[in-house]
């Protein structure tokens, strides 16, 4: 890895989790970045953040995964100074604490030498709480996270079709995770179990094998969007939408982001989640992605 003695570029993408019925297991990273510039200065052992173009709103998840990652190495390392762009907007949906936590974690690589993945991982599920976020952030592509009872976790990555697109709407309100979280269930019935866990392979298979007219039905979910539906205005509406090249919709991890896939007409897509949303008079963004790989 590049010393940052003349400056180093960290840059981690967002990323799209649950993905319909897989609450807490998959995830696929974005085209949308957080960006560290990094210099040493003078001293030992301080952080210098410098928030460029986003306006800092509690805890710094960046610092914080450093110096998680600092604690468990030991030893000094060289003060830095850290300039923050952004393009993930926070707390909607798109893995910003996610990409901040794997950032810091890339950020201490660069003054400690490279951390084996497998750490990396543990790491940054231990402060995120769930690895499918994070799994993405650190490996790109369509990741298959797994949480084991000790807390640590496996991820495996998959290839995420290049055509298939992301229609990413944003509304401009934040919606904490743990607030969106609060609005589930502590049970779920067998049958919710099964619906889930049927669609969940079957959106697996569609992606892998290239069959994209399953996707419209495997991406249903029983577990968390009917649920949040109350936290996200229109939500129950786009998710019922249809058009010949919509080819699913589902909420963008917590939410309030809502998605849909496509790999064509793309403008006509976007001009009908608009329409749907500006009865809620609530401001949105609109934005066209493709998967990080």
């Amino acid at each position: 890895m590049p010393s940052p003695q003349n400056g180093l570029e960290i840059r981690v993408p967002a990323s799209i989790a649950n993905l319909g019925p897989g609450f807490d297991t998959l995830a696929v990273a974005v085209e949308l970045y957080l960006n560290l510039s990094v210099t040493i200065v003078g001293g030992t052992n301080q952080l210098h953040f410098e928030f460029a173009d986003c306006k800092f709103d509690g805890e710094n998840y960046i610092e914080r995964a450093f110096h998680f990652a600092a604690r468990q190495r030991g030893g000094s390392f060289p003060s830095l100074h850290v300039v923050v762009r952004t393009e993930i907007p926070m707390r909607s949906g798109l893995g910003s604490s996610a990409a901040a936590t794997v950032a810091g974690l890339r950020l201490y690589e660069a003054v400690a030498g490279p951390l084996p993945e497998q750490g990396l991982l543990n790491a940054a599920c231990a402060l995120e709480g769930h690895p499918d976020n994070v799994a993405a952030a650190l490996l790109g592509g369509l990741t298959v996270s797994c949480q084991l009872p000790d807390r640590s976790a496996f991820a495996v990555k998959l290839d995420w079709p290049a055509a298939l697109r992301f229609i990413v709407l944003t509304p401009q309100y934040a919606l904490s995770t743990a607030a969106s979280r609060e609005a589930l269930p502590e049970l779920i019935s067998r049958e919710d179990a099964v619906f889930n866990l049927q669609r969940i392979a079957l959106l697996l298979q569609a992606l892998q094998s290239g069959n994209h007219s399953l996707l419209r039905e495997a991406l249903h979910d029983r577990i968390h969007q009917p649920h949040r539906q109350k936290l996200v205005p229109a939500l129950e509406e786009i998710l019922a939408l249809e058009h010949p090249d919509l080819l699913g919709v589902c909420l963008s991890g917590a939410g309030p982001s809502i998605v849909g896939l496509a790999e064509q007409n793309f403008d006509q897509i976007e001009r009908l989640f608009g329409d749907v949303y500006e009865k809620t008079v609530i401001p949105f963004t609109i934005r066209r992605l493709s998967a990080h790989r």
